[in-house]
């Protein structure tokens, strides 16, 4: 097994848009095919589109695009942003009277780091459809990682900046990489279980834990939806249908569970899609693990790459 850079699974591209005075933006995955797709939603409010298409029993055996964005449920006009720029290329499920493309869209909650009337619309989705590339992607401040946070259990005035990261591993010819908008309740832990981003302390001078703080508690009160959501993308070079690929994404959860703590809570909408955009025959236990390692490290990177944005410290700006 061996680190790679995440275009090097091919058969897709990646485009960032973004408001930076907003704290808001938006990430496509173009797939270059009709892509088999699934998708394991664990948090407790998560804001989609065309999320039923990729039930193992629906029509379609694969989707075009997925869109990851800011703006809660208000993103959720962005994609079709991302429609009108497919079918403009003539690209989308033939229904025999128009092609329709199929995009699938999920959102995190960033209004309150930036304004809370700006949030992604069709036109930056289209404009992130316009800068797909298939270059190495930008990381952390850019795109649906723009107005990301994490270590919200205090409130905003702890958290810390978060954003966007990709990491992607192959064995053998198999490719699988993650991509990932980390806008976490919780905090980020090491490779070695250490806390190394998120709650900050009462002096704002060093770190926390949420967890210690939640289990002292006992029975916390106040609401703790000051916007979360950890929403990721895995990608693999092998051949599946979208049943083997839903079992990916829930295996996938397993990076966030490791990297996240705590995590899938009520007040988080986590969600991972897997897209097969290969054709390389492939062993839905080896890809899960895989995907999981990934999607660990791809965490991990989005926190390290975060700068300092919007009142909230980024990590390389943190005195230890």
């Amino acid at each position: 097994m061996q680190e790679i850079g995440i275009m090097d699974v091919g058969g897709f591209q990646v485009g960032h848009a973004q408001d930076l005075e907003g704290a808001t933006g938006c990430t496509v995955i173009l797939c270059d095919r009709m892509s088999p797709a699934g998708l394991d939603v664990r948090g407790g409010g998560p804001a989609s589109r065309e999320s039923q298409i990729l039930n193992p029993v629906a029509a379609a055996e694969g989707i075009n695009a997925v869109l990851l964005s800011g703006g809660s449920a208000f993103g959720l006009d962005a994609a079709g942003g991302v429609q009108r720029y497919l079918e403009e290329r003539g690209i989308g499920f033939d229904t025999g009277v128009a092609k329709v493309p199929l995009v699938s869209q999920s959102c995190l909650f960033d209004l309150g780091v930036g304004s809370k009337e700006v949030r992604p619309t069709a036109d930056m989705a289209y404009q992130a459809c316009e800068n797909a590339s298939r270059s190495a992607p930008a990381l952390g401040n850019v795109g649906a990682g723009t107005g990301c946070s994490i270590g919200k259990y205090r409130g905003m005035d702890r958290a810390m900046k978060s954003g966007f990261g990709t990491f992607a591993l192959q064995a053998g010819p198999v490719k699988v990489g993650a991509l990932v908008a980390v806008n976490a309740l919780g905090d980020v832990y090491s490779l070695d279980g250490k806390v190394v981003a998120g709650l900050l302390d009462k002096k704002k001078s060093g770190l926390s834990c949420t967890l210690d703080e939640l289990f002292s508690d006992a029975s916390p009160t106040g609401n703790l939806f000051t916007g979360n959501t950890t929403l990721g993308i895995i990608v693999t070079n092998a051949q599946f249908s979208k049943t083997p690929l839903t079992k990916i994404a829930g295996m996938a959860h397993n990076g966030y569970a490791r990297a996240i703590r705590p995590v899938h809570t009520t007040a988080d909408g986590d969600s991972i899609y897997a897209l097969s955009v290969g054709s390389v025959p492939g062993d839905v236990n080896l890809v899960g693990a895989l995907a999981a390692q990934a999607m660990e490290m791809a965490i991990l990177r989005a926190v390290q790459t975060a700068k300092s944005a919007y009142g909230l410290i980024g990590l390389s700006d943190l005195s230890h």
